[in-house]
């Protein structure tokens, strides 16, 4: 199976359009502000595309499909192979990560769900509990602050304030619960949201709450398609999302490898 390197960007959208809420990653990397860090390999005879994105340490990995195109994934990975960092973090779907096991030690992953905001009426409904207000590059002191105390260990590129879409709410004028984007492009009108999260001891105020309703109902002026990934085993997590509309669109594995 003839294995290319894709350029267009055009064509990458043709190909993640097709399932928007299974490929908002792919679609909001194909924004300037992500392009430079991203590197795509597809089939020149199918649709099957896999992104290494560089800007993240180790690299990480995206490879994707719905059940009819597995096979056809798998083939593509396969072929990759010598072409793949020698870490990364992949995102996978379909048991594909099998193909790793031969040249990669991988931490065994975890099950992730991608959810999609399906019910925009749900969203207006929820009460919001706290005032919401919009950060900017000026509050990354305490958004760094806050991740460091409540969400150690997560993924937060600083350069995301500068997007304009990060929410977060205050007590006594400190920082206590964010919702922000991984992923935001207004030219494709896609959206992931990332890096939510609420103080330890204020949990379940309906912060975190508020927070993700404002930031939603603002990009919802500029984005048709918002999303967000969560492990599977966060109740609390996709309790609060299928309250506010989300809806689970496809499972898959997040895992570290490491070639062995």
């Amino acid at each position: 199976m003839p294995v290319i390197s894709i350029h267009d960007r055009a064509e990458l959208a043709r190909r993640f359009r097709r399932d928007p809420d299974l490929h908002i990653y792919e679609l909001g990397d194909l924004d300037d502000f992500f392009w430079p860090h991203t590197t795509w390999y597809g089939t020149a005879d199918g649709d099957a595309t896999v992104l290494v994105y560089s800007g993240t340490v180790p690299a990480t990995v995206l490879g994707l499909s719905r059940s009819d195109g597995d096979a056809e994934l798998r083939r593509l990975l396969t072929d990759l192979l010598p072409l793949l960092p020698r870490q990364f973090y992949g995102h996978i779907t379909g048991g594909a990560e099998a193909v790793f096991e031969a040249d990669y030690v991988t931490d065994g992953g975890a099950l992730h769900f991608k959810m999609a905001l399906t019910d925009v009426n749900a969203l207006r409904a929820a009460p919001e509990m706290a005032k919401a207000e919009l950060l900017t590059v000026a509050d990354r002191g305490d958004v760094e602050a806050l991740y460091a105390a409540s969400y150690p260990g997560n993924w937060f590129d600083p350069r995301m304030l500068e997007t304009g879409q990060y929410v977060g709410a205050r007590r006594d004028g400190e920082l206590v619960a964010v919702a922000g984007v991984h992923v935001y492009s207004p030219a494709q009108r896609v959206a992931a949201l990332g890096n939510v999260t609420t103080r330890p001891d204020l949990r379940g105020s309906g912060l975190a709450t508020a927070a993700v309703i404002g930031l939603c109902a603002q990009l919802r002026d500029s984005v048709d398609h918002i999303g967000l990934n969560v492990k599977a085993d966060n109740v609390a997590a996709i309790n609060l999302y299928s309250r506010l509309g989300f809806t689970p669109v496809a499972e898959y594995i997040e895992a570290g490898f490491v070639a062995g």
